[in-house]
């Protein structure tokens, strides 16, 4: 008996009421871009490594230790997507989508890591991404919190708390760098492993720090808020007057800086405290500088990504996600003669009835069995059909649940007969 091959560790498989809710959460997200008029991209899951060690940064984790990277048979060094935002930048790019026009876009797909599995982070994982091409106004930023804010309220998610901060312009980010490692440097004995390697390469991923023994230094320490310049200042005010007219609450976290190095000026997230660790299920930010970094015209840009497990873990622990539709109709065959009369009656209902889920018997089984497998399905109405009845082209209608009695209607008057009965 050969080896039993199963799934590679941190790539799960997604099925049964998980799957459920994974549909649920992508199709209620869809149906929010469409009301504020977002255009769906597909976008390829494996990019050349130098997109990403271009966009996200040569010395950040992500680049450094979790991408899955191979050579392919001609040598070229080959990524699967660690993330959506530099695939989606190189895409506007090369079909010339950024020529003078507004681009608003929205994609979903799996996503790859090479990460220690836990709850709410997979080795590949799936997001839900957004992004705005050729809007320099803090009104979109503000519009892509207050649209995701929507979804919150449309899957039913409540106590998401909204962090925001600043990251200001590349020069004020610079010069607060300068000021932020001088401080690091006086208190370097309290810095742990992974801060120490930081502190030359990304300083500023110290102030995300989650070890608890080094909350009171990065609590002390000097805020990026304080420094900003003055445009990006009144820019961070514009949206949260945005925020306050539009009554959503949020948090300016001054220690919010994102994992990735082309953010600048509004960062954000939406953070909850029931996933233990994994507390942030949607961020984003605005990254102006990315175009021009990939090698397109200077482009200013914002979005965000959701992390698809983590929210349909959310939904399902407060089992937000509608139930999976019932059959309304449940087609029972009896005999030798009657399966391929009983599908061209099941598609006929199907036909008239679109919406409907008309659901059919395969397999054979007695009678009892088949109106098992009926009453399993949720079926209000059985459709009967035997010998007798595809001789004379009638069906027998048997109400399943309210007790009404069977009625015996012709082929010809069915769809009509089931009008008033299938909503």
């Amino acid at each position: 008996m050969a080896n039993k091959i199963t799934a590679i560790r941190g790539m799960n498989d997604i099925y049964a009421a998980d799957a459920e809710a994974f549909d649920f959460l992508i199709s209620s997200a869809e149906a929010v871009m469409h009301q504020y008029g977002y255009h769906s991209i597909r976008l390829p899951i494996v990019e050349k490594t130098e997109l990403f060690a271009r966009s996200i940064g040569e010395v950040t984790d992500i680049v450094e230790k979790e991408m899955y990277t191979f050579a392919d048979r001609n040598g070229d060094s080959l990524t699967l997507r660690p993330e959506g935002t530099a695939g989606c930048v190189r895409a506007v790019i090369q079909n010339g989508l950024t020529h003078n026009q507004v681009q608003k876009l929205y994609y979903t797909g799996p996503m790859f890591r090479y990460e220690r599995p836990q709850k709410g982070r997979y080795r590949q994982f799936h997001q839900f991404g957004v992004e705005v091409f050729g809007l320099a106004e803090a009104q979109i930023d503000a519009e892509l919190i207050v649209l995701s804010a929507r979804l919150w309220e449309q899957i039913g998610l409540e106590n998401l708390e909204l962090q925001i901060n600043s990251l200001g312009s590349a020069e004020a980010r610079a010069a607060y760098r300068d000021i932020l490692v001088a401080y690091l440097n006086e208190h370097k004995a309290l810095l742990d492993e992974d801060s120490l390697r930081r502190l030359d390469s990304n300083p500023l991923r110290i102030l995300d720090s989650k070890n608890p023994d080094m909350a009171e230094l990065i609590n002390k320490a000097p805020k990026l808020i304080d420094h900003l310049d003055e445009e990006s200042k009144l820019h961070l005010d514009e949206v949260k007057a945005h925020l306050d007219d539009c009554g959503i609450e949020y948090v300016v976290n001054p220690n919010l800086v994102r994992g990735l190095d082309y953010y600048n000026r509004t960062v954000f997230e939406w953070v909850t405290t029931e996933l233990g660790a994994q507390g942030t299920v949607c961020a984003g930010g605005r990254y102006d500088g990315l175009v021009e970094q990939i090698g397109g015209k200077a482009t200013p840009a914002v979005g965000f990504a959701m992390g698809i497990e983590r929210l349909v873990a959310l939904l399902m622990d407060k089992e937000l996600v509608p139930a999976q539709r019932q059959a309304d109709v449940f087609v029972v065959l009896l005999g030798d003669n009657v399966t391929r009369p009983g599908m061209v009656l099941a598609e006929s209902l199907r036909e008239a009835f679109p919406q409907a889920n008309i659901q059919m018997n395969i397999g054979g089984g007695s009678f009892k069995s088949q109106f098992k497998k009926a009453d399993k399905s949720g079926a209000a109405y059985a459709i009967v059909l035997g010998d007798q009845e595809v001789e004379q082209k009638i069906a027998a209608v048997k109400p399943l649940r309210d007790g009404a009695e069977q009625e015996t209607i012709a082929w010809d008057d069915l769809v009509d007969y089931m009008q008033t009965r299938i909503n």
